[in-house]
């Protein structure tokens, strides 16, 4: 970088180490909002963390902010585009929604209560990914307070539904591709790859079919002791047609599921094998007296990453109350959803899933099938020049070389953005590992998050150095 461009990153990161005890403050403001998409009773306060997101990218100096109504929950977008025509432009998506809480009784201090112990912040949404829109938020004021401007041009684009589903972020982006023209995508949605501080890249993602099954028999519940034996149990026919799913290895039995998947190449499973994999201590994390032996001829990283997979959510039906009622219950139902990889196209394995659940059933009760949500996989090629540009940022922030990764998570936007307005994406996350995501007492390290915000410093420094020419559109 230029001497003028090390002057003015050193002035932001200055910035950053000398305003931290009022990041930290306000950071519990943001994370005590409880946004939860997935609840319609927070509809309010999914509102109030957008617009609290507003005033904030508005004080720090960015133009035409913006919020949109959506069939979902709002979309909030922002520009500062007076770095240069010349300059590479940058779209920044992240997510503010959160996961419901639940359940309540598991954590140590109410979710929304930000508890700060031991190095780390406990709070639901504080790595996925209220945390990580603050990293970005953050590392744009550092510039913009210390230099008066970006080294690039930055576009925002920040969502209320990722966490069920990302359909109305979808119809966004191919509604409004003029508010999302890029060069480039950065998306912080994903995790470092341990708790020693070690960076990842995540340059693969999952797609996903989501899934609920219901299986009606009688009018109501019925006498087992009279009728056992002559009418079909919905809950015995339920848990049979979900077993069937998959074979003893965990290949699953959906005819036409792997037709299109893209085989791992020498490539990929030699990145895979190079990220470090401790089965026992992931087991250890889990809980679990063994792992799964699971698809054959694949390892537990390339599986849980770059393979596709289908798993049941939850499952009800029947009694469940204390003591004994002995019935047949009159429906029972269940959850599920795969998770797909390139070149899976997810609304034909939803197709594929409806069909075969129909064909299976017995003709004694009644199958309905709801498809929930769906998202396509996304792979952006190691030798896109902002991996490089990406890798070096996180070193210099953590004094660390990341590590490539595919990740077995979805994020449907990543695609969205490719397949409606032409944009690779480069995923670099702060979020830790075994941070309780989606479960009760989520935790990030307060180090992640200043590293974050200090690679993201050093990332637009980088960026601004590059002509939009040299990043180029892969």
């Amino acid at each position: 970088m230029t001497t003028e461009t090390n002057t003015a990153l050193a002035a932001a990161l200055a910035h950053l180490r000398q305003n931290r005890d009022r990041h930290l403050r306000e950071l519990d403001e943001f994370l005590r909002i409880e946004s939860v998409s997935a609840d319609p009773t927070k509809t309010g306060e999914v509102r109030h963390a957008a617009q609290w997101i507003m005033l904030e990218l508005a004080t720090i100096g960015f133009e035409q902010v913006a919020l949109h109504e959506t069939r979902g929950h709002p979309i909030v977008t922002a520009a500062w585009l007076h770095a240069g025509p010349d300059r590479p432009t940058v779209l920044v998506y992240c997510h503010y929604d959160v996961q419901p809480p639940d359940p309540l009784a598991e954590w140590v201090r109410p979710p929304f209560d930000p508890r700060h112990e031991d190095g780390r912040i406990y709070a639901r949404g504080v790595g996925d990914d209220k945390g990580q829109i603050f990293i970005h938020l953050k590392a744009a004021e550092a510039w913009m307070a210390s230099a008066g401007r970006l080294p690039v041009n930055l576009r925002i684009f920040f969502e209320g539904d990722e966490e069920v589903g990302s359909e109305a972020a979808d119809e966004f982006i191919g509604e409004h591709p003029e508010l999302l023209a890029a060069d480039l995508c950065v998306v912080s949605d994903t995790g470092m790859q341990d708790d020693e501080g070690t960076p990842a890249i995540t340059y693969g993602l999952r797609g996903i079919a989501y899934f609920e099954v219901r299986v009606s028999g009688p009018f109501q519940d019925l006498h087992s002791g009279g009728y056992g034996g002559a009418i079909a149990n919905p809950a015995r026919v339920l848990v049979e047609m979900l077993a069937g799913l998959q074979d003893e290895h965990g290949r699953i039995t959906i005819p036409g599921f792997y037709d299109k998947v893209r085989p791992l190449t020498d490539a990929d499973r030699a990145a895979s094998a190079a990220v470090p994999f401790d089965e026992e201590e992931f087991r250890e994390q889990t809980g679990v007296p063994q792992l799964w032996s699971g698809e054959e001829g694949y390892t537990y990283a390339e599986r849980i990453s770059a393979r596709p997979t289908l798993d049941i959510n939850g499952i009800w039906g029947g009694y469940s109350g204390e003591g004994a009622k002995t019935i047949i219950p009159a429906w029972a139902a269940a959850k599920f959803s795969a998770r797909l990889v390139p070149d899976q196209d997810f609304h034909e394995i939803e197709r594929l899933v409806v069909d075969h659940l129909r064909r299976i059933a017995p003709p004694e009760v009644k199958v309905d099938v709801r498809i929930i949500h769906g998202g396509a996989p996304a792979l952006t090629p190691l030798d896109h020049p902002a991996v490089a540009v990406a890798a070096r940022a996180l070193e210099a922030a953590f004094g660390k070389a990341p590590v490539f990764l595919r990740s077995g998570g979805s994020i449907p936007v990543v695609a969205a953005l490719r397949a409606h307005v032409g944009l690779s994406s480069v995923l670099v996350g702060f979020a830790s590992p075994n941070g309780n995501f989606h479960a009760p007492n989520e935790w990030m390290p307060i180090a992640n998050l200043s590293g974050g915000m200090e690679a993201v410093v050093h990332l637009w420094g980088e960026l601004g150095e590059m002509t939009a020419d040299q990043l180029g559109r892969r």
